[in-house]
């Protein structure tokens, strides 16, 4: 191998996924003992609720939340089970279907994002200056592609 990444580029890509893992724990927990459901369902819950009337096609959600198929149609199964989201026919294609979030999946999203918003607070926010805070979105950034880097909007 030509270009092996040096000793801090391993070090910083170490840390970063400890602590994305980390972070994600302690929001799971938190929603968890809060009795929410997991974060999973609350990604779907977002996108869904932001793609309003039109909903989604699988694809687009998968798409959007950079999941595989198979775990996005069993958590949708799940979901639709529990009545948070409803697949409707794609009017274009009989055989197509349109994901659409409930006015139960709109109360349970609504729920989980003080949940969810501490656990980011206590991950981050009390953990890092608002200097510190705007230099790491601003190199996390620098690691995504222009077409997923996102504005950082809260949900």
């Amino acid at each position: 191998m030509k270009h092996l990444p040096s000793e801090t580029t391993t070090s910083a890509w170490a840390r970063l996924m400890l602590a994305q893992r980390h972070a994600l724990n302690q929001a799971e927990r938190a929603l968890k003992d809060a009795g929410l459901p997991a974060l999973a369902w609350y990604d779907v819950l977002l996108e869904l609720d932001r793609a309003g009337r039109d909903g989604l096609r699988p694809g687009a959600l998968e798409r959007a939340l950079l999941l595989r198929q198979y775990n996005l149609s069993r958590q949708i199964d799940r979901m639709e089970a529990a009545g948070l989201v409803a697949r409707r026919p794609y009017r274009d294609d009989a055989r197509g279907q349109v994901l659409h979030i409930t006015a139960a999946g709109r109360c349970i999203r609504k729920r989980m994002w003080p949940v969810y918003a501490a656990a980011i607070e206590t991950a981050v926010g009390k953990r890092l200056s608002a200097a510190e805070r705007s230099e790491l979105a601003r190199l996390l950034g620098k690691l995504l592609p222009s077409d997923i880097a996102g504005d950082g909007d809260s949900p």
